[in-house]
């Protein structure tokens, strides 16, 4: 059982709470589901199950939580982690090896289990979650899906009673969703307890029995499943949550394309590491000036590795970008194009957000940055410095820059991963207003209602080659989009 009795925290320097007076129990075996909007404290509160707070994060700490019995101040985290698996929104930060194999090893070897128990484990969880052919592989090479996944199998491998994770399909396309799903059914039906932190509601539908909804550092309903599924969409769209069921998105349709020119191709592209076959192989493609196009395709298939060559980030692609007469080899694309990255932790640089926005400028305009910092709900935060942020406010800087950049094709890389109801559509409204003005938009995501919102065409993207092109005019291409998603989770439900 977990217990928190009076619980506030508040990290370094922060004017007010994350947490303020939290007083909740969840019994043994429960799948509990927190949600609420970016910054409501769900996170937080995942760190104080776990032992995080008060042992890796500082900050001021009240109240008492108990794991299992054991006062988390004063148990170490080794001893929490023998009851508490835990998989966090940045899988980076929770790796300790340079290969798949010895990841799922390290949680069993560090409890000192016997070599033969060990590998039995990490053949067990690769079968699981489908992660055979993810081992003996290096970490670095993986996707962000693939290194999500492996996250996951990570804290299986030690068969903790509890399990926390925190954004754990922010990443994660339709199939490695669907193992997800299948994962914490099995969890559920071995009577381990799941707390899973989420924007992302869908596929945990028929999963969770109860939810805590969050809202300013508290716990503000507390809802069985039958009570929370009750709500109606539009209850539920009122407290920033997303939807229970993708089929409610048939309806939603992006404003039409501005087209400006003729349309961007792609031609003879190409890209291998040394040594290996090539990741990207792609002919001949075209996606519309002018408008916002979805790259969607399983872990692993090669779109953001497209995007990084589209940018002239990977000095080994070869192949053209052709627009209005012009054929942008390497060096052309890395002046022309702009990137969001998928771990935006790598492209902030300055001391506070409103240099970052400047930095991103032709000519800084401290008064559009104050603007833009308003629309992403970040003016509040504009002196703070960007490493200091939670996942879904870094995201919005970047976001930010990209569109103050003003160059003619900007690429973003799941740009609503960790972002709530509200500032995805936030972001989906900014990426309307960057095609509305002429420029282009292409976006690696595996978030279907923010494509219906921001999006008018797809690439769909397989073992590095365009399988599908298709626009989002009809009503007919959008459940083509939706299929792609529901048919995965479908299946998995039914596991």
């Amino acid at each position: 059982m977990i217990d928190c009795k009076n619980v506030s925290f508040s990290y370094p320097g922060s004017a007010q709470g994350a947490l303020k007076n939290i007083s909740v129990s969840i019994a043994d075996g429960s799948f509990v589901l927190l949600c609420g909007g970016s910054g409501c404290g769900k996170t937080t509160l995942s760190r104080l199950f776990n032992g995080l707070i008060p042992h890796y994060h500082e900050g001021t700490l009240t109240g008492a939580v108990y794991v299992n019995g054991w006062d988390t101040r004063e148990t170490s985290l080794f001893e929490l982690s023998l009851a508490v698996g835990s998989v966090f929104q940045n899988p980076r930060a929770q790796f300790f090896n340079v290969d798949t194999t010895s990841e799922l090893a390290f949680g069993p070897e560090n409890h000192g289990l016997p070599e033969d128990v060990v590998r039995g484990r990490v053949a067990q969880v690769a079968r699981d979650l489908h992660l055979t052919p993810l081992l003996e592989r290096s970490i670095f090479s993986l996707s962000g899906g693939e290194k999500q996944r492996l996250a996951c199998g990570s804290a299986a491998a030690t068969e903790p009673e509890i399990f926390v994770l925190d954004e754990p399909s922010s990443n994660l396309d339709a199939d490695a969703t669907r193992d997800l799903r299948a994962l914490l059914a099995m969890l559920k039906a071995q009577g381990k307890t799941v707390i899973v932190s989420e924007h992302r509601l869908y596929y945990l539908a028929g999963l969770f029995d109860r939810v805590l909804y969050m809202r300013d550092g508290e716990i503000a309903g507390d809802y069985t499943a039958a009570e929370f599924c009750q709500l109606s969409d539009a209850e539920r769209e009122g407290m920033g949550l997303r939807p229970l069921d993708l089929a409610s998105l048939a309806e939603v349709t992006a404003p039409p394309a501005l087209a400006t020119g003729e349309a961007w191709r792609i031609e003879k592209f190409s890209f291998a590491y040394k040594g290996e076959a090539p990741i990207l192989d792609i002919h001949d493609a075209t996606f519309p000036d002018g408008a916002a196009t979805a790259i969607i395709g399983h872990n692993g298939a090669g779109k953001s590795t497209l995007a990084r060559c589209l940018c002239g980030l990977e000095k080994r692609a070869r192949g053209e970008l052709v627009h209005a007469g012009a054929r942008d080899g390497r060096k052309a694309r890395l002046k022309g194009c702009y990137m969001v990255m998928q771990d935006v932790n790598h492209q902030l640089f300055c001391e506070s957000v409103m240099e970052e926005i400047l930095l991103s400028m032709a000519v800084p305009d401290a008064a559009q940055a104050q603007e833009i910092l308003a629309a992403m709900d970040l003016a509040e935060v504009a002196e703070a410095h960007p490493m200091g942020l939670s996942g879904g406010q870094k995201q919005r800087v970047a976001v930010a820059s990209a569109l103050v950049s003003e160059r003619s094709l900007v690429l973003f890389d799941e740009p609503t991963s960790g972002l709530d109801l509200l500032h995805m559509r936030q972001v989906a409204q900014l990426i309307n207003h960057l095609t509305a003005s002429g420029r282009t938009a292409l976006v690696v995501t595996h978030d279907p209602e923010f494509i219906l919102r921001a999006c008018q065409h797809v690439l769909h993207l397989e073992k590095g080659r365009i399988t599908e092109s298709y626009s989002l005019a009809t009503g007919a291409d959008r459940a083509r989009l939706l299929a792609f998603f529901e048919r995965e989770t479908k299946e998995a439900s039914n596991l």
